[in-house]
């Protein structure tokens, strides 16, 4: 049975919820069930339009400062649709204030300060794995940007490879000399030697030519 002074704070998600009263008649009915019998006085009530963006609530401060100034306990209609809130939650914690929640009367100070240390570490979890997660995007997009750059550069080689072999340059160890006579260098900036031909052609459609010799 409820006694004393109250303080009523009432949260609504948006501000075309505050203006049509969308959801904030069911809370305070919750709140009048509750206080339902019993030597009580509603002290004044707290309505908080949150734009959904905002972690600040500058009227649960006032609230608060309310439930302070008149020696009253808060009340709240559901303590659940905000326990995933830790500004929220911490906020009630650090007030010195006493609060009840109609839709959890055993709640205190206690249980808000722990749901909002597992809110904070849910938070905590949440941002790491979308960190690790973007992590692994980008190295996959720069992996597969490497490969098709190999791929890209495999195959222009191919071609000049293919035009030495019709003039005559058939084996590994000549085609790497036409492609140093070129200029034309490996990946890694170095000199063309017959296995880096044999990798090229490997990777590539042109693999399949015959060579003669080494």
């Amino acid at each position: 049975m409820a006694e004393g002074r109250f303080v009523s704070y009432l949260p609504v998600s948006t501000a075309k919820q505050g203006r049509s009263d969308l959801g904030l008649e069911a809370q305070r009915q919750a709140v009048a069930d509750y206080l339902n019998g019993g030597q009580w006085q509603l002290v004044t009530e707290v309505l908080e339009i949150e734009s959904g963006k905002r972690a600040d609530r500058l009227r649960l401060a006032e609230a608060l400062r309310l439930c302070r100034l008149h020696q009253a306990a808060l009340v709240i209609a559901k303590l659940d649709r905000l326990s995933r809130d830790a500004h929220f939650l911490l906020g009630l914690k650090k007030a010195g204030v006493d609060f009840v929640a109609a839709d959890m009367q055993s709640a205190s100070r206690l249980t808000v300060g722990i749901m909002a240390m597992v809110d904070e570490e849910r938070r905590m979890i949440s941002k790491c794995t979308k960190g690790a997660l973007a992590a692994a995007k980008a190295r996959a997009i720069s992996l597969a940007t490497r490969q098709a750059k190999a791929r890209s550069c495999a195959t222009d080689l191919a071609l000049i490879i293919e035009e030495l072999r019709t003039s005559g340059t058939v084996t590994l160890q000549r085609i790497a000399e036409g492609l140093n006579a070129k200029g034309l260098r490996t990946a890694r900036g170095g000199a063309w030697s017959r296995e880096q031909v044999r990798r090229v052609l490997d990777r590539t459609v042109a693999g399949g030519m015959r060579w003669v010799g080494p």
